[in-house]
């Protein structure tokens, strides 16, 4: 398959020679409520830039009061892979009029994401359709290594040559470049999920252009560990999860009613798991049930179908519908978090080391059954990886942290790791809720009142805070 070229097909207004930014209609396919954009040009490699340059997506709601502008706002999106050039609409929308008042408010996609020379690695359908790696029921791997290699090989043959380049350093080399063409001295940022370990890695690597700093859901930043330890924590933040699911499951009136009691729940999804292991139903095996699980858990809005999908285990009838992006979409997510995890740190390149960490994981937490420490295509990634950063105290005090108590996909105990590696830098406000993402998205009333009074005023309190509601 043909390399996916490193240009922007159809971009909105650039920026001239002379680096002012020109404002105009946002490309086709993006939202146009109030939003404005332009391109931003980057090199390729920072490490040689003449070798090719690339242009991002940059979007801009300006601010609604401009006599009380203090700056810009920059949204940083979550993935690895996903877009945000209309997340000033979309997201921005959302924030207390205050906060509008005071700031443009930016989106961008990051480097081949979306609008921003998007890349892709020309995968089988069946492998882009779900990049999780799920053991055989008896937690073997070697059907995982093989596909794992596969991808791996795949992306080295047909992908774009900006793929060895896309990094969480390089993203945050980019967002310096965003600022300096926005003519900022400083730059605040709403970080969110992944957007987070660039928030962290921006505020280390220029600390002294940092203005207010907002990490949404963080989790482990440990360079000896990074994305390894990410992705084993997610099965930590199932099990965190889990009773919230449980409680809801359980209750009279629910018409997705699994069992009458919350504590019979999860041996019953274990129950159910291992008897679509041994027979499937079709296509629906115990990975089928346990995919359900571990991807419905980032708000309420997928109990319900974790739900049926456990009741369709129960009664032998078809589960219902993964509801997913167009192949496109995926191709381009599949690339970029590929890339990313890779190319941000070394991996263990021994079938026989993800072996015990899968048969470990199984045997502490079955509801995942390993699949969170399992091979991945890093353990045969053709490029080497950069030197990842390590988050210090050094710089200002200006870092606000904010988490959900029970986060599946980044659960609190790898917060507290990043906060701690800031140290007098940051606070930490723990909210008493379940979900992934926490500003003006659960609904905790003391968070967001934190929150919004950091990014208007800049007052943080004066220690780490836990809210309960």
């Amino acid at each position: 398959m043909l390399a996916v070229a490193v240009v922007l097909t159809t971009a909105p207004a650039a920026a001239s020679a002379s680096g002012a930014l020109h404002w105009g209609e946002c490309p086709p396919g993006s939202v146009d409520l109030g939003q404005e954009c332009t391109t931003v040009s980057v090199p390729v490699d920072y490490a040689k830039p003449a070798n090719g340059r690339i242009s991002l997506a940059v979007s801009r709601i300006p601010a609604a009061r401009p006599e009380l502008r203090r700056g810009v706002l920059l949204l940083i999106p979550g993935g690895p892979g996903n877009t945000g050039l209309d997340r000033p609409w979309t997201l921005g929308a959302r924030l207390p009029q205050d906060v509008k008042d005071r700031y443009d408010i930016i989106g961008y996609d990051s480097r081949g994401v979306g609008r921003s020379n998007p890349v892709s690695c020309g995968l089988l359908s069946e492998d882009v359709r779900s990049l999780s790696q799920w053991p055989a029921p008896n937690g073997d791997i070697s059907e995982n290594v093989v596909r794992a290699k596969r991808i791996a090989d795949t992306c080295a043959r047909n992908a774009d040559p900006l793929l060895r380049h896309i990094s969480t350093q390089n993203v945050a080399r980019d967002i310096d470049q965003i600022r300096k063409a926005l003519g900022q001295r400083k730059i605040s940022y709403w970080a969110h999920s992944y957007g987070t370990v660039v928030g962290a890695y921006y505020a280390t690597l220029y600390a002294g252009n940092t203005d207010r700093v907002l990490l949404d859901t963080s989790d482990e930043t440990d360079p000896k560990i990074l994305w390894r330890k990410v992705l084993a924590n997610q099965a930590i933040g199932v099990e965190d999860r889990f009773p919230d699911f449980a409680t809801w499951a359980t209750r009279p009136d629910n018409p997705d009613r699994v069992a009458e009691k919350p504590e019979s729940v999860r041996p019953l999804m274990i129950e159910l798991a291992a008897r679509l292991d041994q027979s499937p139903i079709g296509t629906f095996n115990g990975n089928t049930l346990r995919e359900a699980v571990a991807r419905g858990m980032g708000s309420d809005a997928g109990f319900p179908y974790i739900a049926r999908t456990m009741n369709a285990a129960r009664t032998g009838s078809t589960p219902p519908a993964q509801q997913l992006p167009p192949e496109s979409v995926l191709q381009n997510i599949a690339a970029v978090a590929g890339a990313t995890i890779c190319n941000d740190v070394a991996w263990p390149t021994s079938a026989e080391f993800y072996q015990r960490e899968v048969l470990r994981s199984r045997e502490q937490y079955p509801m995942t059954a390993g699949m969170f420490t399992n091979i991945v295509p890093c353990a045969f990634w053709p490029y080497p990886p950069e030197k990842p950063v390590r988050i210090t105290p050094d710089g200002p005090s200006n870092v606000l942290m904010v988490q959900s108590a029970r986060d599946p996909f980044a659960p609190l105990v790898g917060a507290i790791q990043t906060r701690r590696a800031f140290g007098h830098r940051a606070r930490l406000v723990t909210v008493n809720t379940g979900g992934h993402g926490v500003y003006l998205q659960l609904g905790n009333v003391c968070g967001d009142r934190l929150v919004t009074e950091f990014l208007v005023t800049g007052q943080r309190p004066g220690g780490d805070v836990h809210c309960a509601r």
